[in-house]
């Protein structure tokens, strides 16, 4: 999981501090989540995968879809 966090960031030429910035924490916060030090929050997990758009399960390691999950329409 962690290591899909640091390719996805990778992959889009941003660095720790773009993403901290992002979810409101601070660089060294992030990188707790990269190296697997902390737990990544619910709400921060949602971020990402909007962020990124893909899956939280594809976050997670449970998939290796990226596509996200389409959105419930609102009634």
């Amino acid at each position: 999981m962690y290591e899909r966090l640091r390719d996805l960031r990778e992959d889009r030429d941003l660095k720790q501090k773009d993403i901290a910035k992002y979810l409101q924490c601070s660089q060294v916060g992030y990188s707790h989540y990269e190296i697997g030090s902390r737990d990544i929050p619910t709400d921060v997990l949602i971020k990402l995968a909007d962020f990124y758009n893909v899956s939280t399960d594809y976050i997670l390691g449970r998939t290796d879809e990226m596509k996200p999950y389409p959105k419930p329409s609102k009634k």
